[in-house]
């Protein structure tokens, strides 16, 4: 056993022999560690289905490059990893359930996964086994299909072999130590008693600079041996394999085999085995698994099969294929699998440490194997992965989550499975969780909740008795009249904002000046006003946006979005720790909870803030002269003493007011009152959505990623050429790829694009949306995206793919709602 390697991969399952494979492709010296046997986890009783169809755009990359990988391992190792490409139909009921393949479709298309549809007449005519008759239709995937998951195991750790890779099995690690430029990572040999695996005296050291945990289901252990926080908690997934069905085999005689079939309306899958079907289920009541950790004694071990808990999907599979109702039950699995909160894996650098990599929560390990293994590879032997992987970072879950947390949202992510995924959706496991005082004022005035990092934050605000389940749809939903005069009250009166989630961190000292120029690509601001800058990733892209507030020439408050908390703070600090020889000493707080925020914007909000300020000089004292905008001043509204920042992500007159949270509810109480006779409405995170694209501002994880530089995003204006920063030589060196455009679409009468669309200019793709919404200032739909440079001038005409037809849209110029700014610099 080899006791140095540049990267030691932990966990033999799929994703860790994917792993290893792609490393040692990079050049890598590289071993992996299994406790067990390779697949003895969740692999070898997985159903081994390859499903593209995914709403998330870095999972669906991740996803076509596995099946497309899956392919050739074959001729390059010489084991047939059982690939078997017969598609994949996913049936709906309802046309509630066709508008979600819609939406799929738009990020489908525009990864190039190939795709079909089929009414209910044509799935009659090419499958006659199954009852089509209250069906709407259903979405093909000719490449889709299903793999022996313990082949493709093998294949991949042949692969690593060849390339010169070492697999070391029955070694449990049980310590990580960094010692500051490597792991020392201590591993015990395991022997095998009585039917299970018991640690020996043989233990060894092996040195690391690079470590990758990919221990499925025993994850908490390995975050406990780490001391980090995840939520990655297995759930049970159980599937049975009938007797072979007459009608099946006699098809069989003169047909290929069927695709998957996913009738998703009723929670299951089916696939063919030896005449016979594998039917999996998704139920409601499927309980997590092992909180804590993995028993000693479990193995390649099961549970008992619940089938009172799966009864009405069977009956429904029934429904569905008739000729399975007198086919018996030859087989059961019930195993565990490993789920997150969103069901997104954790892919990415562990909070706090170095050189400690995560590849765990894999609901779908199989499928997400070849690509993970790709991706990650790519993020440590190259620094950034070709794809924006922020989606899949284990650090946007904060050191917040408990188990209690993850349990009750991991076991409803399984139940919510194949339920439809509304875009607009909001899951109430697990909630509130974490609040800001004024949460049930906000409440009592209307509020419907989204959540942001376990934060509560109003999305918009509706009468009482109106159902937050009646809101969701995959076109406007019942939330959007209430949005739209959100919208309208800030474009034409005032309206006030819940911004607490915002990240916030003070960053100060003698090194702070230095370091923070350094490490964002705009000139810092003078004392007392704000600049908008960008960290840069080393592969010249953006890393996370900041606000900045010079609060004294050595003292910054940095304020970022609320989703990012955990990821923005691990960056900054890793940073610090780097360069703090060359800068000098400094301090990060995360501040996030001590300050609360609001955001008032529109015509009125200055008439709003005078009737509280409480200054010596008090004429004047909101006026352009002495509060410019992007100016900051410490002032008293009331009784709360705060800091009010000149801005407004909406593009109206406005002020963040960031103030301290234990008086939120005093502040909250004093604006309402002020403001009742000057039309100050509540607002939500979806307004203010629809307003920020009406000005072209960019947010971080829609426009704004690890895929694209600040120049590429239009942001020239806040990147300062004249001055060195991190990542500046290769944002330089990528040039103009794409470029970030606003559109106006003249779009279906009940729809708006999500963000997810794909853009044509005669029949030909030639970009993608990344935002989208309704624009109260033009009367129509709008949406940020990235196209070819080439097609970025104002007045281009392109199409949009909505509800599967294609829209008229024309790029408009950069803010076409008040592009002079003229409303938000409006004196008083």
């Amino acid at each position: 056993m080899k006791t140095h390697v540049k990267a030691l991969v932990v966990g033999g399952g799929a994703v860790g022999a994917s792993i290893l494979y792609h490393l040692a492709r990079a050049g890598w010296d590289a071993m992996l560690v299994e406790r067990d046997e390779l697949t003895a986890g969740s692999t070898w009783h997985a159903a081994g289905l390859l499903p593209y169809f995914n709403m998330s755009y870095a999972s669906s990359w991740i996803h076509d490059y596995s099946i497309k990988f899956y392919t050739g391992l074959e001729a390059e190792t010489g084991l047939n990893p059982g690939f078997r490409v017969v598609g994949n139909l996913r049936m709906a009921q309802t046309q509630d359930r066709m508008d979600e393949f819609m939406l799929y479709a738009a990020t489908a298309e525009n990864v190039d996964i190939p795709f079909e549809w089929l009414t209910a007449a044509q799935i009659a005519d090419r499958y006659p086994l199954v009852r089509t008759d209250d069906l709407k239709g259903a979405i093909l995937h000719p490449t889709d299909g299903y793999i022996n998951p313990a082949d493709v195991t093998q294949a991949m750790a042949k692969g690593a072999r060849q390339q010169g890779a070492a697999i070391e099995r029955r070694w449990q690690v049980d310590g990580y130590d960094w010692t500051g430029s490597e792991w020392r990572v201590t591993c015990t040999k395991m022997a095998e008693k009585g039917g299970n695996l018991v640690s020996t005296d043989e233990r060894v050291v092996v040195t690391a600079e690079h470590v990758v945990t990919a221990t499925g289901n025993h994850a908490q252990r390995t975050a406990r041996l780490l001391g980090i926080r995840t939520p990655a908690i297995p759930v049970e997934h159980q599937y049975i394999v009938t007797e072979p069905d007459p009608a099946l085999v006699e098809w069989r005689k003169a047909n290929g085999e069927h695709p998957v079939l996913r009738d998703v309306d009723a929670r299951w899958y089916v696939r063919e085995e030896r005449g016979g079907w594998i039917l999996g289920p998704y139920e409601d009541g499927a309980p997590a698994r092992f909180r804590h950790s993995v028993p000693d004694s479990f193995r390649a071990d099961l549970f008992p099969l619940d089938l009172d808990r799966i009864e009405k999907e069977y009956m429904d599979f029934i429904h569905r294929i008739p000729s399975s109702e007198q086919v018996g039950i030859k087989d059961d699995f019930n195993g565990p699998i490993c789920y997150t909160p969103d069901g997104n894996p954790l892919i990415g650098p562990a909070p706090g440490l170095r050189n400690m990599w995560l590849a765990e929560g894999f609901s779908f390990g199989i499928t997400a194997a070849g690509g993970a293994g790709h991706y990650l590879a790519q993020m440590m032997t190259e620094g950034e992965a070709e794809i924006d992987m922020a989606a899949l970072d284990p650090r946007r879950f904060g050191p917040w989550i408990a188990s209690d947390h993850a349990v009750a949202k991991n076991e409803e992510t399984y139940a919510f499975l194949l339920k439809p995924h509304y875009p607009d959706e909001e899951r109430p496991a697990a909630r509130p969780l974490r609040t800001a005082p004024c949460y049930d004022r906000m409440k009592a005035l209307g509020a419907r909740f989204g959540q942001v990092d376990g934060w509560e934050r109003p999305n918009y605000f509706a009468p009482q008795g109106f159902s937050d389940k009646d809101a969701w749809s995959f076109r406007r939903g019942g939330w959007w009249p209430f949005a739209r005069a959100e919208a309208e009250a800030i474009r034409n009166a005032a309206g006030l904002i819940d911004a607490s989630a915002f990240a916030k961190h003070v960053l100060k000292g003698p090194g702070a000046a230095a370091f923070l120029d350094w490490y964002t690509t705009n000139r810092l601001p003078k004392v007392g006003r704000i600049a908008l800058t960008y960290a840069l990733t080393q592969a010249g892209t953006v890393r996370s946006e900041y606000t900045v507030l010079r609060q004294a020439e050595d003292r910054f408050y940095l304020v970022s979005a609320g989703a990012w908390n955990g990821y923005d703070a691990d960056h900054l600090l890793k940073a610090m720790e780097d360069r703090a020889d060359d800068f000098g000493p400094m301090v990060l707080q995360d501040v996030t909870t001590q300050f609360g925020v609001f955001a008032l914007a529109g015509p009125h909000s200055r008439d709003i803030l005078s009737r509280l300020l409480r200054d010596p000089d008090p004429d004047g004292a909101l006026g352009n002269k002495r509060f410019p905008w992007l100016g900051a001043r410490e002032i008293e509204l009331g009784m709360v003493p705060l800091t009010a920042i000149r801005v407004a992500y909406t593009g109206e007159l406005g002020w963040e007011l960031h103030h301290p949270i234990e008086m939120q509810n005093h502040l909250l109480d004093r604006l309402v009152e002020a403001g009742a006779d000057l039309g100050l409405q509540p607002v939500g995170a979806r307004a203010q959505n629809w307003l920020r694209q009406e000005k072209s501002y960019r947010a971080f994880g829609t426009e704004l990623g690890r895929d694209a530089s600040p120049l590429e995003a239009g942001l020239h204006r806040f990147v300062d050429l004249s001055k060195d920063f991190h990542g500046k030589d290769a944002m330089q060196a990528l040039g103009i790829r794409s470029s970030c455009v606003t559109l106006l679409i003249d779009g279906p009468d009940d729809c708006d694009p999500w963000g997810r669309e794909s853009l044509w200019q005669d029949g030909t793709r030639v970009g993608r949306l990344t935002s989208g919404g309704y624009s109260v200032a033009f009367g129509k739909s709008i949406g940020m995206g990235y196209v070819r440079p080439d097609l970025a001038q104002p007045g281009t005409r392109l199409t949009v793919r909505m509800l599967r037809d294609l829209w008229d849209a024309v790029v408009t110029e950069d803010s076409p709602h008040d592009p002079g700014n003229a409303r938000i610099r409006a004196d008083g």
